[in-house]
């Protein structure tokens, strides 16, 4: 086993995995930006160093620095948490030649599986059944136009190295189509530093359900059933949930072992999610993700196996401690994604202090946050502020329970999107679980969200002045201790 672990992240990823290694015994070693000097997670390491600026091409981007800090505090593996160098195959590659072990998949399997262009090419050959598109880049716009006649709009044009949803655009028609190419190439090049791009049929109605899949170094391959991710703004999820709605035993076995197949097909190792978008009684593989994701709390709750920790254990050599009909899932777990934006402004990020920050509690509740009071969201990084996780017997208790955490909470200083999860959760449609990745345009939530934001503003009117109350009352208590302790009269 490891003596220590350097986390390449931060925030409450890096926290997670953080406390893992405690449980475990296992030292960290934090690094952090100029702008994280004060953040809970370089506070909760062992060892924290600062790696650089803001910027994350100037600090956490930066491979160089974060191997020379590992080397420096004699860290022998490194965990990437999600998103920055998570799913970067250099990185993977320089960890691997410096003898530190990266935990997650190799680089080989990571190329494989980050190029959605090539992961499309594995799966057909592996058997499995992918959306209708072109497996190769898009090189010439008009012959993309008559391979899109053929396929049938709309379609959508995505980045074959992109990950979240980033630059992917939808085309009705040829015109679309153009504009979709050349908007889409430029921002795959941008944010990626690949401009490779390909087309897809893009399917009516769809679900998007994904698989959690681990794998160890000994040729046994598990998945942990399934996450319903269908509630999403712009290709990006918003509210997940396990088991799905949708699934039946049958079809949960069938979905299950394709996950399992298409994840040995990849050679992978390690935790990872295979992702599939279901249609009309039809299921298709959509990419897999080659690293832990955000809303990994979900299966943990419902399965009661620590994902992270067989994360670290199966990076060791270790064999897994599960076999696939081991595997139960136990009532039902919905996370809620709490984030420093603006749900009436198009989302738009809040960063900012937080002047007030209370989480919530209770039965079947857990938060996932690396936010206190006092702390401030930065404009530089993603504004997640936790990862609020509901659990219950069944859906409509861990609804109900979601709905009375998300009353409790309290975040002051910051716009965040609770309003919007508040409307979801109150929908009729979502509570009758008739969810598609279209839920929030063919339900008009943004109207049900201006609504629960008027309703706000009273309640915020109303816990102002009883905070500004117990801010009075504290202070003149706390002026006559001082008197007191003085030993004036």
């Amino acid at each position: 086993m490891f003596n220590t672990i350097l986390v390449a992240n931060r925030g409450e990823i890096a926290i997670r995995a953080m406390r893992a290694c405690r449980e475990m015994g296992i030292a960290t070693v934090a690094v952090y930006s100029e702008a994280d000097k004060h953040a809970l997670f370089a506070k909760y390491a062992d060892v924290a160093h600062c790696i650089g600026p803001p910027p994350t091409s100037q600090s956490y981007l930066m491979i160089d620095r974060i191997l020379d800090v590992a080397e420096k505090t004699g860290a022998d593996a490194i965990h990437p948490g999600y998103g920055f160098l998570s799913e970067n195959s250099v990185f993977v590659s320089e960890c691997e030649k410096a003898g530190i072990v990266f935990i997650g998949p190799s680089s080989k399997s990571m190329e494989a599986s980050g190029s959605k262009i090539a992961a499309r090419k594995a799966m057909e050959k592996a058997g499995i059944p992918i959306i209708p598109g072109i497996s190769a880049g898009i090189d010439d716009p008009e012959s993309t136009l008559d391979d899109a006649e053929k396929i049938g709009y709309p379609v959508i044009v995505k980045a074959s190295a992109g990950g979240g949803g980033i630059g992917m655009k939808i085309a009705k028609n040829a015109d679309e189509l153009r504009n979709a190419i050349d908007s889409t190439r430029a921002v795959a090049e941008s944010v990626f530093g690949d401009a490779t791009i390909f087309m897809e049929k893009y399917l009516h109605q769809p679900r998007h359900i994904e698989f959690q899949i681990l794998a160890d170094s000994h040729g046994n391959t598990i998945h942990l059933n399934e996450r319903e991710c269908s509630i999403q703004r712009r290709h990006q999820k918003l509210i997940e949930e396990s088991p799905s709605p949708v699934m039946t035993p049958e079809l949960r076995e069938e979905m299950g072992r394709t996950a399992v197949l298409a994840a040995e097909a990849f050679g992978y190792t390690n935790a990872g999610t295979v992702e599939f978008i279901y249609s009309d009684g039809d299921f298709y593989f959509l990419e897999m993700n080659a690293r832990l994701q955000v809303e990994h709390p979900i299966t943990e709750m419902v399965t009661g196996l620590d994902i992270v920790r067989r994360q670290i254990r199966i990076a060791a050599g270790e064999e897994l401690d599960r076999r696939q009909e081991d595997i139960t899932i136990n009532g039902w777990a919905i996370e809620c994604r709490i984030n420093a934006e603006d749900p009436m402004n198009d989302f738009a990020p809040s960063p900012g202090r937080l002047t007030r920050y209370r989480s919530p509690g209770g039965p079947g509740i857990r938060v996932d946050s690396g936010v206190y009071m006092g702390y401030t969201i930065s404009p530089y990084y993603d504004s997640m502020v936790s990862k609020l996780i509901a659990w219950g017997e069944h859906r409509i208790e861990a609804i109900e329970r979601m709905r009375r955490a998300l009353y409790e909470y309290v975040i002051i200083g910051v716009t965040t999107n609770i309003p919007f999860h508040k409307a979801v959760l109150g929908n009729p449609h979502f509570i009758r679980a008739e969810l598609t990745t279209h839920f929030i345009d063919d339900f008009n939530i943004p109207a049900e969200v201006a609504t629960v934001v008027e309703r706000e503003k009273v309640k915020g009117a109303t816990l102002a002045s009883a905070i500004s109350a117990d801010d009075r009352k504290v202070a003149a208590i706390t002026a006559a201790v001082q008197t007191y302790m003085s030993g004036s009269t």
